[in-house]
Formats: structure tokens, sequence, C-alpha cells
């Protein structure tokens, strides 16, 4: 019998689900009122706060692009392409881990809408880091 889900049709949706995720992200700045809230601090503090941002944008689309267009090759264990899912399986996980561990959310997720973003994106991050972890660990299967 013919799967019908495969590695490399999950790698596809990881890949586009990257792109989804920066949309919800871009809504951050807004609903946390970064501009409001970190006026307090000095600008230097200020200014590396949307520099990490940004490179964490950057990031992720490249791991997005990067996955769309290598897919094949990462589900097939290709060397470089393996490289890319571990390093996108860790990136993931550990933010899982930062999700789960670190971040105190709960006085922000003040409606229905931002506790259910909050479970869309820790659901985001679980699937990445399974998918990438598979196409890390036991590429090929």
């Amino acid at each position: 019998m013919r799967t019908l889900i495969t590695l490399p049709h999950l790698l596809l949706l990881a890949g586009a689900g990257h792109f989804m995720l920066l949309a919800a992200s871009a809504l951050t700045p807004l609903v946390l009122d970064w501009r409001g809230r970190l006026e307090a601090l000095p600008k230097l503090l200020r200014q590396l706060f949307w520099v990490y941002g940004v490179f964490i944008v950057l990031t992720i689309i490249g791991l997005g692009a990067m996955t769309l267009r290598h897919a094949e090759a990462m589900a097939a264990g290709e060397p470089v392409a393996r490289s890319l899912a571990v390093f996108a399986a860790v990136f993931w996980g550990l933010r899982l881990a930062v999700q789960l561990f670190v971040f105190e959310t709960r006085p922000y997720l003040t409606n229905r809408w931002l506790q259910l973003g909050d479970h869309v994106l820790t659901a985001a991050f679980v699937f990445f880091t399974l998918v990438y972890g598979w196409a890390a660990i036991c590429p090929g299967i």
C-alpha cells in the first residue's frame, strides 16, 4: 500500500509553514506593543531588540526557502541537506523548549484568539522539530 504522507511531503509542508509562521509573527510587535514598551529602554537596547528580531525573521525565511528548494535532498539524506535538517531540528527544538519552559505568556493571552495562536505556535514548533528531526536522524524512511 502506498503511503500518502511521506517525508518529502512533510518537509514541503514545514517549508511552507515557515512563511505562515512569519505572517503570524508579524503581529507580535503590535500585540505586545513593542514600540511603547521598549521606549523606556536605552536606544542601543531598543536597536538590539529590533535587530535580533530581524535576524530571527531572516533565519526563518532561509529555513523555509531552503526546505522548499531541497526537500527531496533532505528526505534522501544527502549530506549538506541532512546538515540543514540537523540545524533546523536543533533550532526548532530549542525554540520549543523556550516556548514551554522559559516564556511566561499567560499574562498576554487575554482572549481566545491569542490563546489559540499560542497553541498553534506551540504545535508548529513541535511539528517542525519532529519533521526536521526525522530528516536528520533517519532520512530515506
